[in-house]
């Protein structure tokens, strides 16, 4: 029987699998350095446009932001412009008051009562003065009652008093000035 010898034949194919699994070996790693070279730039590449887009983002905002502060100022400036229409048209509708209130003082006031002063806070008007009875400060408080102009009449004090050596009674009273119902008489009075 022949004998053959295989061993290098085996030595031979054991070293070309070797090599073979090497180079296997190297391109695997070479592809999965590439490959994480590759991902690494791809997600760099999306962070730098995403980096991008948030700047742009907070230039807008920042923008936004300063147009946010001129509407502030311009809705203050309003509501400033309004408050002060608001004082005007106030004015403008309360400026025909006074006349209306000197008219109606004068047509209420009963004979023999005579007003020392004559005094508004807001709505309400005191009234001091002299009579020669007290009868004639309820005639005043009944005319104030009935008037449009006035309401919730009260009075204060009546005491007697001197004055020019004749006896009298000297009397404090206010009275409410109503401008709703004022405003309707006016308006009535207007159409008429």
């Amino acid at each position: 029987m022949i004998r053959i010898n295989l061993l290098p034949h085996r030595e031979l194919a054991r070293a070309a699998r070797r090599r073979q699994f090497n180079l296997l070996l190297g391109i695997a790693v070479a592809a999965g350095v590439v490959a994480v070279v590759l991902g690494h730039s791809l997600i760099a590449a999306q962070q730098s446009s995403q980096d991008a887009r948030n700047a742009y983002l907070d230039q807008e905002i920042a923008k936004l932001d300063v147009q946010i502060g001129e509407i502030k100022k311009i809705r203050e400036q309003t509501q400033a412009l309004l408050a002060r229409k608001q004082v005007v048209e106030t004015l403008q509708s309360n400026r025909t008051e006074v006349v209306h209130l000197f008219d109606q003082m004068i047509r209420l006031l009963p004979e023999g009562l005579y007003l020392k002063s004559f005094k508004q806070v807001g709505d309400v008007v005191t009234l001091n003065g002299y009579t020669q009875s007290s009868a004639r400060v309820s005639t005043l408080m009944r005319n104030l009652e009935g008037s449009p102009w006035f309401e919730s009449t009260s009075l204060i004090e009546i005491k007697a008093a001197t004055v020019n050596n004749l006896r009298a009674n000297e009397f404090v009273l206010t009275v409410k000035q109503t401008r709703q119902q004022a405003d309707d008489a006016q308006d009535k009075g207007g159409k008429a």
